[in-house]
């Protein structure tokens, strides 16, 4: 039948039956809409992706890749009649280059089981999404995933050395390099990243390393406001302190947190600011009292240097608890903008507005020291009306970033949440642009349809 995977799939990775089917339609991305697929596949070799991508291709069947489903943005959702191709089995270190610092992995690869790996050779792989135990590097790579130390380290685009995709056309290709250097041609594997699985299915990757980092030093401070926060981290961005990490927390989300760990956070700050700073030696002791003074001359009530490691672990560890914590209230329906460092202040001021004013609870985690704000629109399950509010607030949100010379995504992605605020963010003519790369990448219009670019001249034909 045309509408069965090949038969090169053994059947018990074909799964078919919709009981098995329901859980790979959609990611984490609170009511963005998803279909159902007519089957998952999940290969194990590129030569298996490949002969999946050519049998859609013959019969003009949609293909959408998937990693560990921890998306938020709708990227990963099934369309109607798809194959949803999950790369769960896909899940090798392919090899560790000490000597050359460059791992090759996988797409299923979990980020955290990379860099324990990486750890044995005294390495270290920096992206850390707030989702590293659980999310996949493919998944990373697709939508250039940043995370906690993206402020000093960079996000996953800035790691990515080569890839190996199969393209719309169910051709095998590497892009990039594993050398220092390279400038032959343009840069395809970088086009790939943050692509979210519409211009190529990515079967194998070659990340760059870093040597493992220094001690970290956790500088805390407790606010009265999200404001007030927001002025301290513009007052470390003028000191040119680069911190190694940099985080947001309000007091919803301590709240949140308590409510489910117990971990009695949220009695003395209505907002903590995280930060961090892995500088050796005495000018790392130097840069953590700088950071310390730039919390207090921005209104802390509290700010301090921590001389108990696990007592800082525990804090970063509640940030990134706080969205399981936030999504045990209710559907959580999560921003990713991202301002300029000097915006951030009235930003996070917009925000509180914006929460007012529809009349709705916004909740607020960041890395706050690259100006990626992620606002957490809760509603009462059920609530319809809040709903409908909560929706209006999260457009409102996507318009402000823009305003403030941001964008709409910084590390979530497009997927099917931000195409309005894509559209208007990159107008007209660059939008013409990407319909241009998808149409020559994808001609049949058959991987992830209807991700981020919504109309075009790719459509499944």
């Amino acid at each position: 039948m045309a509408n069965t995977p090949v038969d090169s799939i053994p059947a018990r990775r074909v799964l078919t039956d919709p009981a098995g089917l329901a859980r790979y339609q959609h990611d984490e991305a609170e009511w963005a809409p998803y279909g159902t697929p007519i089957a998952v596949v999940r290969p194990q070799s590129t030569e298996e992706v490949r002969d999946v991508v050519r049998h859609c291709l013959a019969h003009r069947i949609p293909v959408v890749p998937r990693g560990a489903g921890t998306g938020l943005s709708g990227g990963a959702n099934a369309v109607d009649g798809a194959i949803v191709l999950s790369f769960e089995d896909m899940n090798r270190i392919v090899h560790i280059d000490a000597a050359e610092r460059l791992a090759v992995v996988q797409p299923g690869v979990v980020n955290d089981d990379l860099r324990a790996a990486c750890a044995e050779h005294g390495l270290w792989y920096p992206p850390d999404p707030a989702s590293s135990p659980w999310s996949t590097i493919g998944g990373n790579v697709a939508t250039n995933a940043g995370g906690m130390c993206c402020v000093k380290y960079g996000v996953t685009r800035d790691y990515v050395l080569g890839l190996e995709v199969v393209n719309g056309l169910g051709e095998v290709v590497s892009l990039g390099r594993r050398t220092a250097k390279g400038v032959a041609g343009y840069d395809l594997a970088g086009l790939m990243v943050g692509s979210e699985g519409t211009l190529g299915v990515i079967t194998e990757i070659t990340v760059r390393l870093r040597p493992a980092r220094p001690q970290e030093r956790t500088v805390a401070g407790y606010f009265g406001s999200v404001v007030a926060a927001g002025e301290a981290v513009t007052a470390v961005t003028a000191s040119g302190v680069i911190p190694s990490a940099l985080e947001l927390v309000d007091r919803h989300c301590l709240a949140a947190v308590d409510a489910w760990k117990k971990m009695g956070l949220s009695a003395d700050a209505d907002v903590v600011l995280l930060g961090r700073v892995d500088t050796p030696g005495a000018e790392g002791d130097a840069e953590a009292e700088l950071v310390r003074g730039c919390f207090e001359r921005a209104g802390a009530t509290w700010a301090a240097v921590s001389t108990d490691q696990q007592e800082a672990d525990a804090l970063f560890q509640a940030r990134r608890l706080a969205y399981p914590a936030l999504e045990r209230l209710g559907p959580v329906l999560t921003e990713d903008v991202c301002v300029p460092r000097t915006a951030v202040p009235e930003m996070l001021a917009r925000i509180e507005r914006t929460a007012a004013r529809h009349d709705i609870l916004v909740a607020n985690i960041a890395h706050a020291g690259d100006g990626n704000l992620h606002p957490l629109i809760i509603t009462p399950p059920g609530d319809e009306a809040a709903r409908a509010r909560a929706q209006l607030a999260f457009e409102d949100i996507l318009d402000d970033a823009i305003a403030l010379g941001g964008t709409v995504t910084g590390e979530h992605g497009v997927g099917l949440l931000k195409m309005r605020g894509m559209r208007k963010e990159l107008g007209p003519a660059v939008l013409g642009m990407h319909h241009a790369v998808k149409a020559a990448l994808d001609p049949h219009g058959i991987l992830n349809p209807g991700k981020v670019l919504d109309s075009g001249p790719a459509a499944v034909v």
